[in-house]
Parts: structure tokens; C-alpha cells; sequence
């Protein structure tokens, strides 16, 4: 069966509940917390990232975040509540589907960067070229 984007999207909202700034930061307060941010490095480079997030590109996600792979990322635990973000929230909510498919449980998609930083979330600037 062939779907298209807009259903990609439907079902991946429907699975990656979406929070707020606020939300986020109460849940990182919380500790045992992973934020990962799915932009590309120029992104990152042009507006800074949220403050210790992890930048794992959306591309290489599910080999980050696969115990079984080769380049598994150990911040990455099934134990852990997960933040992703993008953008405007569409890699965020694909992303986070992919983990739900990969076993995680507790994925909950902020949004996009600019939320957070309207908000007066930390913010990290990238250092060096």
C-alpha cells in the first residue's frame, strides 16, 4: 500500500504527542532526559541549538538511536524521555515516530527551535567557523 507525505505525517503526529517550551523545560528539569535537535549543521550553525541538546541530523537518527548499530550513540536509552525538534516540527514528528518504531516510549516532539528560543529557552551557540 503506497501513502503519501500528508499521511506519513498524520500518523506520525498521531504517535508523537507535541509539547510546549515549557513542557519541555519542566521535563528536563525532571532529569533522565535526552533533547535532540534534527536540523542539518548549517541550521545549527545559523541559530545556535537548545542548550545540551544532542545533534543527531535527522538522516542518521535511527543509527544513533539503534542499540544494534554500529554507530549507536549511548545518550540514546529506551529508559529516557526524549525531546526532539527541527525546524517547524515535521522532521521532529517523523523522528520520533521512527523511535517509537525502534522501541522507545517516552518521545514527545517540541517543535521548532524558534518556539523554544521565543520562549527564552537556553539557548547554545555553536563555537569555531
Amino acid at each position: 500500500m503506497t501513502i503519501n507525505v500528508k499521511q506519513m505525517m498524520a500518523a506520525a503526529n498521531a504517535a508523537v504527542p507535541r509539547i510546549t517550551p515549557a513542557q519541555a523545560q519542566q521535563m528536563i528539569a525532571n532529569g533522565n532526559t535526552l533533547v535532540v535537535d534534527l536540523r542539518d549543521g548549517t541550521e545549527v550553525q545559523q541559530s545556535g541549538m537548545v542548550a545540551g541538546a544532542a545533534h543527531v541530523p535527522r538522516g542518521i537518527l535511527e543509527f544513533r538511536a539503534d542499540p544494534e548499530s554500529a554507530t549507536h550513540d549511548k545518550a540514546f536509552s529506551r529508559d529516557k524521555t526524549i525531546i526532539l525538534y527541527c525546524a517547524s516540527g515535521g522532521r521532529a514528528a517523523l523522528g520520533g515516530k521512527t523511535l517509537k518504531d525502534l522501541g522507545y516510549q517516552t518521545v514527545y516532539n517540541l517543535g521548532g527551535f524558534k518556539d523554544w528560543a521565543d520562549s527564552g529557552g537556553a539557548v547554545e551557540r555553536p563555537t569555531g567557523p
